[in-house]
């Protein structure tokens, strides 16, 4: 299914904004300022979560939190929804109908890459984490609820052990939980992973092809087994409770990179190596995903690459089965999308002139 149109309501910086796409790339450019990131921001938020800045409701409001916003998209024939009221949480309706965030993901599949995530290979395991399950989420969009199941119950032990309490039982049910979803969770990202690796291979692309590994950090976060899960939390509530919280388990997990002939890791590469290899991975998630034609949000890519990588990456994009929105400040970035893409130029004024 196509996106074909987009309305926002009072979001960022965007009293109203209304789009109208095919299945054509769409080049977003205008100075800085203008709301180009602001538009694929919207869009994002048509997946589960809070989109690609990880942003509050109440500060996606044009006007501040006083004030709600509202997107409205129509994606093949299904009518899609989503709002945030002063004070509330978000909203979904799906053909008019209140619908989960899950919901979402299992009709819309969105992938994305912003320039705060060039950092991700020299960053803290987090960064990575956070990065490893939207690719994850992707694939399974069962896994958000996966893991927020799996995070509820640490929090619950955590509280046990600050608190000091000794009681056995308490722990093991708890722990029962954190097992069952933690081996979830593990699985799902090590499909994740083989999926991506699987589409690389073969690809016939001008960025590198990494290997990937899912990192244990510390007490075999990648082990999915919920036998073995609970038997390391059991035997570790000693050391976790002078630590006052739960120090193995998938939330300690990372991801690994390495790539080229010397099998170089992600961290030592340049930067515009680690830029292309990032990107690399993206361009995979998303043909991976080609029966689902997912949405690919690049934002601020075409200025960090020389002009062979931005015209082999504009070629990639036309290759793909996925629906392709990039922003740049100028037109010139995207000058062999010439005759292939939509152009749409936005102003600081809050002006968007149509898709041609």
């Amino acid at each position: 299914m196509t996106l074909t149109h987009l309305h926002l309501t009072q979001f960022r910086s965007w009293a109203r904004l209304e789009i109208d796409t095919d299945q054509r790339p769409v080049a977003i450019h205008g100075p800085n300022g203008a709301g180009k990131t602001n538009i694929l921001e919207a869009m994002s938020m048509l997946s589960p979560g809070r989109g690609m800045r990880g942003a509050q409701p109440a500060d996606q409001a044009r006007r501040g939190p006083d004030v709600g916003w509202q997107i409205r998209a129509t994606l093949g024939d299904r009518q899609i929804a989503t709002r945030a009221l002063p004070g509330q949480s978000r909203e979904v309706t799906i053909d008019d109908k209140q619908a989960t965030q899950v919901a979402l993901g299992n009709l819309m599949r969105v992938i994305w890459l912003t320039p705060a995530m060039d950092r991700i290979w020299t960053d803290a395991p987090e960064a990575r984490r956070r990065f490893l399950d939207r690719i994850t989420l992707s694939f399974t969009p069962g896994h958000a609820e996966d893991a927020l199941g799996y995070e509820k119950a640490m929090r619950e032990r955590n509280r046990l052990l600050k608190d000091e309490v000794r009681d056995a039982g308490w722990y093991r049910a708890l722990e029962l939980q954190m097992a069952d979803m933690g081996a979830a969770v593990t699985r799902n990202r090590l499909d994740a992973i083989a999926l991506i690796m699987a589409a690389q291979d073969g690809a016939e692309t001008a960025f590198p092809a990494a290997t990937l590994t899912l990192l244990p950090g510390e007490g075999a976060a990648d082990d999915p087994d919920p036998d073995s899960i609970a038997t390391r939390l059991a035997e570790g509530r000693v050391r976790d409770m002078a630590a006052g919280r739960t120090l193995s388990g998938p939330h300690r997990a990372d991801l690994g990179a390495h790539w080229g002939p010397q099998d170089m890791p992600a961290a030592l590469s340049s930067t515009g190596e680690q830029k292309a290899l990032l990107l690399s991975l993206i361009l995979a998630n998303a043909r991976a995903l080609a029966e689902e034609a997912p949405v690919l949000l690049l934002d601020e890519v075409a200025a960090h690459l020389d002009a062979d990588r931005r015209a082999a990456l504009h070629d990639e994009i036309c290759a793909l089965t996925a629906q392709c929105f990039l922003t740049g400040t100028g037109p010139e970035l995207f000058d062999t999308l010439r005759g292939r893409a939509q152009f749409l130029n936005v102003t600081r004024d809050g002006d968007a002139s149509r898709l041609s």
